[in-house]
Formats: structure tokens, C-alpha cells, sequence
């Protein structure tokens, strides 16, 4: 075997063995949701769908399932209304602060959620409106904007804006030419930035901790609660439910990213 091949089987073992350091946690969950007994426990006892229909039995489950699509598909609306012009403006602009400016958008992305958590509650309970769910979307929409603004801005990278100038010269208004030519050529970007900006939201937990009530628990406060409350087997049947949902969001993504690529490399 040449020093090449070894090398790439070196690293095909090495990838291999760090997801599966990866996977292998997750993947216990998956009997331990199917088990009979009335506590978690590794191995079960036996195996039954009962944890699975509890979920629906009790009604703070599909409640809380409720809120949480609704934050995030909300957050997600807000987040690509405010990214998307924001990206357009800080790739293509040329003004001082530019920079400056791109740094206090992405700020949430390094601040510790624990803090923004604090600040949020801070500001909502002067306001009065702690309890509901538009503050808890405000304050996910603000931790999710960071994350459109970089795909969309990734996208812009290998724009040709000599389109826009083509489209420009033969007419077309600024609102056609965002509509008609700028957003689906960077829809690869928006659609990424959208799916993550509202997986941010769904997993969210501690600012859903500071500013939810007991009817505006989400289902990430609800399996929190959960597990300081009462150790049920029916929160390993939602984390089970959770992890091929959040895989099923993020295999889409890859395939974007693929055909996003494929379609580049046809134009060039």
C-alpha cells in the first residue's frame, strides 16, 4: 500500500471514529424511548410505543410543539426580512463603519446566551410584555439575523452584479431587480440561512427559560422542566423525535449546498 493510500484510509478511520464519538450518545436515546418501564434506564427492561403515545395523550406536548413552530417560523419570516437587505447592503455598499456595523450584527453570535437571556428580560419586563410570545421572537430573531446575514453574504460573494446593471439598463425598477434577479441566484443562501435561523430558534432554550410562561413553554423549555421536574421516558421519545427532524433539516441543507454548487460550476 502506497503512503497516499494510507494516508486516505488514515483519515477515512479518523472521521469515522470522531462521528461516531458524535452519534453514538444520540443513538442510545433511541431504546431508552422505547422502553417499558416508568423511568429512563439503559439497557430496558423491554421495549413499547407507549412513550410515543403519551406525547399526544397529554396536551402540554402538541401545546408546546405549537408554540414552538410558531416562534420559529416567525423568527424565521423576521430574521430573512432583516438579513436579506442587510447582507445586500454591507457586501455591495461601500460607506465608512462598514465593518463596525457587520461586528454589532453578529455580536449575538458571540455573547453568551445566558446574558442575552438576562438583557432580554430586563428590557421586556420594563415593557410589561414577559409572558408572551413576541419576546421571545424579537430576541431569537436577533440571535438569528447573524446567521442570515453570512450565508446570504457568502452567496453575494460570487454574485456577477453586472446582471443587476444589465437589468438596470433595460428597465427594471429596484424592486424587480431584487425580485427577478438578485433573489434566485442567492436562494441557495437564503434558504440555508432559514433553516438554520429557525432550527436556532426550535432548539432554543434558555432565553425561552427567561421570558416564557406555563403557556408559552416551547418544546425545548418543556423537556427542560422535564428533566428537573420528573424523569419521564416520554422526554426521550421527543429528543428522538428531535434528532431526525433536525437531521431531515440538515440533509436538506447539504443537498442545497450540492446543487447550489453543481449549478455554479454549469455556469462557469
Amino acid at each position: 500500500m502506497s503512503a497516499e493510500a494510507a494516508r486516505k484510509w488514515l483519515m477515512y478511520g479518523y472521521a469515522a471514529l470522531l462521528l461516531a464519538f458524535i452519534i453514538l450518545p444520540l443513538l442510545i436515546v433511541v431504546p431508552m424511548s422505547l422502553t417499558s418501564s416508568n423511568a429512563l434506564a439503559f439497557p430496558t427492561p423491554g421495549y413499547s410505543l407507549r412513550w410515543y403515545q403519551e406525547l399526544w395523550i397529554d396536551r402540554r406536548w402538541p401545546n408546546a410543539l405549537w408554540n414552538s413552530l410558531v416562534i420559529g417560523l416567525s423568527t424565521t419570516l423576521l430574521s430573512s426580512i432583516l438579513g436579506i437587505p442587510a447582507a445586500i447592503g454591507l457586501a455591495w455598499g461601500n460607506f465608512p463603519g462598514r465593518k463596525l456595523i457587520y461586528a454589532i450584527i453578529a455580536a449575538p453570535l458571540v455573547v453568551p446566551v445566558v446574558i442575552v437571556g438576562v438583557a432580554a428580560f430586563s428590557f421586556f419586563a420594563a415593557l410589561g410584555l414577559v409572558g408572551g410570545k413576541l419576546p421571545i421572537v424579537l430576541t431569537h430573531t436577533a440571535m438569528a439575523v447573524p446567521v442570515m446575514l453570512t450565508t446570504v453574504t457568502a452567496s453575494l460573494s460570487t454574485f456577477d452584479r453586472t446582471l443587476v446593471r444589465a437589468a438596470q439598463s433595460l428597465g427594471a425598477g429596484t424592486l424587480r431587480t431584487f425580485f427577478k434577479i438578485i433573489l434566485p441566484l442567492v436562494a441557495p443562501g437564503v434558504v440555508t440561512g432559514a433553516i438554520i435561523a429557525f432550527i436556532i430558534s426550535f432548539d432554543e432554550v434558555v432565553v425561552a427559560s427567561f421570558l416564557s410562561t406555563g403557556a408559552e413553554r416551547t418544546l425545548p423549555r418543556m423537556i427542560f422542566s422535564g428533566v428537573r421536574e420528573s424523569i419521564s421516558p416520554a422526554i426521550a421519545a421527543v429528543a428522538v423525535l428531535l434528532i431526525i427532524f433536525s437531521a431531515i433539516l440538515l440533509a436538506f441543507i447539504a443537498w442545497l449546498q450540492i446543487r447550489a454548487q453543481r449549478l455554479r460550476m454549469r455556469a462557469t
